[in-house]
């Protein structure tokens, strides 16, 4: 089963997201949360598998809350997926920066809300290939070009390019047919990656892509 958090100000919008939620079988809302100080009280008290966190809310925001929750190693398992009401909204290069695992779109259809909040529970990131190259070249673009990170020493060749596709938007399966392996390779090589670089997740590794210099917005089609 599958508990999740609702963290928004709006009830008519916790109360959509219930109802499509609450009518899956695999699936279980175990809280709702009108602001971010209650988002982080609530995966505390309940340990959901996902927080669906919208970002602007009163007092504590989701982009606080979204920190407290990813830095708690408490609160290691809990996995937060961002709502915004625009894809391109400028707070959610943040927030994926802050530990989110991915966003959606308030908007978003329930069948695209049920296949998040189950991509996100398995522990993938939210991040779909064409988002991640339009989201991530987007902010990218604006920061300075950074310095080469030292953290990348530890991986082998194979795994900086491995990482390098990652952080181009290509899925492991895509990155199994671009370097000729198969996709339980591909993944085990992504997996390695981010247990030496010590990220949570998928999310994590495109964004440390990006800001440790490996490569940069458009270096490939």
């Amino acid at each position: 089963m599958i508990r999740v958090a609702l963290a928004d100000d709006q009830t008519l919008v916790r109360a959509g997201f219930r109802s499509i939620l609450s009518g899956e079988d695999d699936i279980e809302v175990v809280g709702e949360a009108a602001d971010g100080e209650q988002a982080v009280a609530l995966a505390h008290e309940q340990r959901p598998d996902v927080v669906l966190m919208d970002i602007r809310m009163p007092g504590t925001d989701g982009l606080e809350a979204t920190r407290r929750i990813t830095t708690d190693p408490r609160l290691a398992a809990v996995r937060v997926v961002i709502l915004t009401t625009f894809d391109m909204d400028d707070h959610v290069y943040g927030a994926l920066r802050a530990g989110a695992s991915g966003f959606l779109v308030k908007d978003t259809e329930p069948m695209e809300l049920l296949h998040g909040v189950r991509v996100v529970a398995r522990g993938d990131a939210l991040i779909a290939p064409a988002v991640t190259r339009r989201l991530i070249s987007e902010f990218a673009n604006r920061r300075k070009q950074p310095a080469p990170s030292p953290r990348l020493n530890a991986l082998t060749e194979r795994e900086r390019e491995v990482m390098g596709l990652v952080g181009s938007g290509l899925s492991n399966d895509e990155i199994a047919a671009r370097l000729v392996l198969s996709p339980a390779t591909s993944k085990t090589h992504v997996s390695r990656i981010m247990t030496k670089l010590g990220v949570r997740d998928r999310a994590q590794l495109v964004i440390l892509a990006y800001e440790s210099g490996m490569i940069t917005p458009g270096w490939m089609t």
